[in-house]
C-alpha cells in the first residue's frame, strides 16, 4: 500500500474487521424541499461501535498490528479530540495493547471520560489537535510507541472504506454520496469504496465553514489558511492540516467540496433528532446540514446517501445545541420588551403572545436596575414559535403598539 488502494485491498480490510464493527443501517428520510423523486438515505455511523466511523479504521490498524506481531508491550499512541481516541482505545483493549491518548484541553469532557473508562492513559495538552499530534509523536519517539494516525494512513483509510462498501450494498442505485470532511480519512475511504465500483457516483465532501482548509483544493490543489482561534461546534472535523495520503484520493475521486456554518450544523442536529430519534454530533451532521441548506445541487430522481459520521456529542452540550438549533431555525425566540411599570401590563403582553399561538417557555421580570429607567420594567420572554415569519409577526405587532423590543436570539 505505497500510493493507492485497490478494491481487493478494501474487501480484505472489511473481512479482517468483520465482527469488530457494526454494519450500520441506512434509513430513508423525507426532509428535503428538492426536485420530485429525490430519495435521501442516512448512513448511521452515529450508531457504530464507539459512536462513530472511526472504529472502522482503528479496528483495521490494530488487527494488522496484531497479525504482524507488532503490538509490543510499549503499545500505541494516538492524538484526537475524541472519536479517534475512543476508537483506538477500544480496539487496543481488544488486543490487550497499552494505549496512550493525547487530547487537546478543549476536547469534550464526555470523550475524555470515555477514553479513560476504556483504560487509556490520557494526556491533555494545548488547545488544538495539531499541538496534541506533535506531543503524540514525541511520546512515540521517547517510549517506542506506534503512532496511530486518525486519517493519514492507508490502513486507516482502508478500514474507513468499509463504510462505502456497505453503502453501495444497501443502496445500489445511489447517484450521490455526501460525506463529512476533516482530515479526509472517511471521505477518502468512502470515495474509494464507491468509485472503484461505480465511477459515476458523485462524491461531495462537507467542511465546517470556520475551519475549511480543503475548500479550494479541487480547483487549485492548495489549501486555505485557517485564521488563529477559529472554532466550530463541529470539533470532529476541525482539522487544519489535511493528510498527505487523503489528498491523493480526494483529488482523484471527489467531485465537489462545500461548506456549512455552525447555525446550519445546529439546525441539522435538531432535524436529525426529530427525523430519526438519534443524536448526531456537530461534525457528524455536517453532511446533512449541507443538504438541508441546499449547498448540494440535486436534480429530479437523484438517489442521495448522506453519512451521519458520529454521535458522540457532549451531554452537557445537548440541551444548548438543541436550543441553538431551534433558535437558528426560527423556532425559539428570546426578546426583551420594555413596558410602563403598571399593573396588568405583563398579563397584556402574555395575551398578545398567546393570541399569535406562541408558547411561553420562560419569563423574567426586571425593574429597578441601572439599565431599566424608573417607571419602566423590562420583561424577557423565551418563546416557542413556528418559524421566522411567526417571530416577525410578534415583533412588528409589539412595536406597532409602541413597545421597545430587543431580540436576543441569534439571527432572529
Amino acid at each position: 500500500m505505497t500510493d493507492q488502494l485497490s478494491l481487493e485491498d478494501l474487501r480484505q480490510a472489511r473481512k479482517l474487521i468483520a465482527g469488530k464493527i457494526v454494519h450500520t443501517p441506512m434509513s430513508p428520510v423525507e426532509c428535503l424541499d428538492e426536485p420530485a423523486g429525490v430519495e435521501l438515505r442516512l448512513k448511521h455511523e452515529n450508531l457504530q461501535t464507539a459512536g462513530s466511523f472511526k472504529m472502522r479504521g482503528a479496528s483495521h490498524k490494530l488487527a494488522l498490528l496484531a497479525e504482524g506481531g507488532k503490538n509490543s508491550a510499549a503499545g500505541v499512541v494516538a492524538a484526537s479530540a475524541g472519536n479517534h481516541a475512543q476508537a483506538v482505545a477500544r480496539a487496543a483493549r481488544r488486543y490487550d495493547v497499552p494505549v496512550t491518548v493525547v487530547m487537546p484541553t478543549t476536547a469534550p469532557m464526555t470523550k475524555v471520560a470515555a477514553c479513560r473508562a476504556l483504560g487509556a492513559t490520557i494526556e491533555q495538552i494545548g488547545t488544538t489537535l495539531e499541538e496534541a499530534t506533535d506531543r503524540a509523536h514525541e511520546l512515540a519517539a521517547e517510549q517506542g510507541l506506534t503512532f496511530i494516525s486518525p486519517y493519514d494512513d492507508w490502513d486507516i483509510i482502508a478500514g474507513q472504506a468499509s463504510c462505502g462498501l456497505e453503502m453501495l450494498e444497501d443502496f445500489e442505485d445511489m447517484t450521490t454520496a455526501v460525506v463529512p470532511l476533516g482530515g479526509g480519512g472517511l471521505l477518502a475511504g468512502v470515495a474509494l469504496g464507491l468509485k472503484l465500483q461505480r465511477p459515476d457516483i458523485r462524491i461531495v465532501g462537507v467542511q465546517a465553514e470556520e475551519v475549511a482548509p480543503w475548500k479550494p483544493f479541487l480547483e487549485t490543489g492548495g489549501f486555505d489558511e485557517i485564521r488563529p482561534g477559529a472554532r466550530t461546534i463541529a470539533d470532529g472535523i476541525s482539522v487544519k492540516a489535511p493528510g498527505r495520503l487523503t489528498r491523493q484520493v480526494i483529488g482523484k475521486y471527489v467531485d465537489e467540496i462545500v461548506t456549512v456554518d455552525d447555525n446550519a450544523i445546529a439546525r441539522a442536529i435538531v432535524r436529525l433528532l426529530e427525523l430519526t430519534r438519534t443524536i448526531g454530533e456537530g461534525a457528524g451532521v455536517s453532511a446533512l446540514a449541507a443538504l438541508l441548506e441546499g449547498r448540494v445541487s440535486l436534480s429530479a430522481n437523484e438517489r442521495v446517501a448522506c453519512v451521519i459520521s458520529g454521535g458522540n456529542i457532549d451531554m452537557s452540550l445537548v440541551g444548548r445545541s438543541i436550543d441553538f438549533g431551534l433558535s437558528a431555525s426560527g423556532r425559539l425566540l428570546s426578546i426583551v420588551v420594555t413596558l410602563p411599570d403598571r399593573p396588568g401590563n405583563l398579563a397584556g403582553l402574555i395575551n398578545e403572545v398567546a393570541g399569535l399561538g406562541m408558547n411561553v417557555r420562560d419569563v423574567r421580570h426586571r425593574r429597578g436596575e441601572l439599565n431599566v429607567p424608573v417607571g419602566l420594567t423590562a420583561i424577557t420572554l423565551e418563546l416557542e414559535t413556528r418559524d421566522r415569519q411567526h417571530q416577525r409577526q410578534l415583533i412588528e405587532k409589539l412595536r406597532q403598539r409602541g413597545h421597545e423590543v430587543t431580540v436576543l436570539a441569534p439571527d432572529a
